[in-house]
């Protein structure tokens, strides 16, 4: 059971610049050129336009990932705003080197949105292999951390560049939220983020923010709401996932929640680089994809945001996954829990693509 898929999380320009990964080439050449480099996901990389290619995803949504949180750290947290800008910046160039080069095509208006999916559908209908033929991979430009942006009101700047996602925070006190391991607010120029993204219609991704940035937004910010790469807390309780009452205001409001596949977000005890870490595979996806339909009672508010590759590989994905295209195995487990075909397409891109539509109309 193959079908079109519709990441809604992938690190590609901070995989090909901040770890330097030439995502033109396959995953099995990136991981032998990584072999005798250390730290976690080196030589365990999952994710590269052959397999996106190969595994069906014909849009994804593909991240600018840099933090200016005051906790420098190599590669992604950054001693100023300035340089989180350079960066954020650095790797939107990226993907227009990409689209220049025919291998990606950058989405932002439901035209363009249409044409795209219906020439992947035609190709998928034809039921062809043939590389040449198939489209390119679809980009939905998202911001991971708002920190990059150096004042609110330059928030046009980046909608006229192509960003049409905004999670204001990721790991620690971002400059505009309390992100994932603080207690904190939204900051005053969070607040005032939050008015431009109204004023610009951009969706924002809640899915770092702390307890209380989330709340606090969800009281502020009337515009479309999703979680990219969120699982369930009720399943893996710690403060990284969304709680049920959470995750039911994301469905009030037609929002969508994506699955992410780091095992931390999975399986509850699961420690990085433990020794007796439990044995998890892509069913405890769908044990999460199941707890948000039971939540909305239907299953137009799940999807994929896998997050692959981001800031790990396969030492902490499912073992029965080697490369992304092992996404499209998740249409049969859905099948094996009783998932109806229409069902199993919703969540592998139907849904995300049905927001798209009603956010882009």
């Amino acid at each position: 059971m193959n079908m079109l898929i519709i990441d809604a999380h992938l690190d590609l320009g901070w995989n090909a610049l901040q770890w330097n990964r030439n995502l033109e080439l396959s995953t099995s050449t990136l991981r032998m050129l990584e072999v005798g480099i250390s730290g976690p996901g080196r030589a365990m990389g999952t994710t590269a336009l052959p397999e996106l290619h190969k595994g069906k995803v014909a849009v994804c949504f593909a991240t600018l990932l840099a933090r200016s949180t005051g906790r420098p750290e190599p590669y992604i947290d950054y001693g100023s705003p300035a340089q989180a800008f350079g960066i954020a910046r650095g790797q939107l160039a990226y993907y227009q080197a990409l689209e220049k080069a025919g291998h990606v095509r950058i989405l932002t208006e439901k035209v363009a949105l249409e044409s795209h999916m219906a020439e992947w559908q035609a190709w998928d209908a034809d039921q062809q292999t043939d590389e040449q033929k198939q489209p390119p991979l679809g980009l939905v430009i998202s911001m991971e951390s708002a920190d990059p942006i150096l004042d609110a009101d330059e928030l046009s700047e980046w909608q006229a560049a192509g960003v049409r996602l905004i999670g204001p925070a990721h790991y620690g006190p971002g400059r505009y939220a309390g992100g994932t391991g603080t207690e904190l607010p939204l900051t005053p120029s969070g607040r005032e983020l939050l008015i431009q993204m109204q004023k610009y219609n951009i969706i924002l991704d809640a899915t770092h923010l702390s307890d209380q940035a989330f709340w606090e937004a969800m009281r502020f910010y009337d515009g479309p709401v999703i979680a990219s790469h969120n699982s369930c807390r009720s399943l893996v309780p710690h403060q990284r996932q969304f709680d049920d009452e959470q995750l039911k205001l994301i469905i009030e409001r037609d929002g969508v929640i994506g699955m992410p596949l780091d095992l931390i977000m999975l399986q509850f005890g699961w420690i990085r680089g433990g020794l007796t870490n439990p044995r998890v595979n892509l069913v405890q996806i769908v044990d999460h994809i199941d707890h948000i339909c039971q939540l909305a009672g239907n299953s137009k508010h799940v999807g994929i945001g896998s997050d692959l590759d981001g800031g790990f590989g396969r030492e902490q994905s499912p073992q029965d996954l080697d490369t992304i295209a092992d996404l499209q195995k998740l249409g049969l487990l859905l099948a094996q829990r009783g998932y109806a075909e229409a069902d199993i397409m919703a969540i592998l891109h139907g849904n995300w693509l049905r927001l798209l539509r009603r956010v882009w109309n």
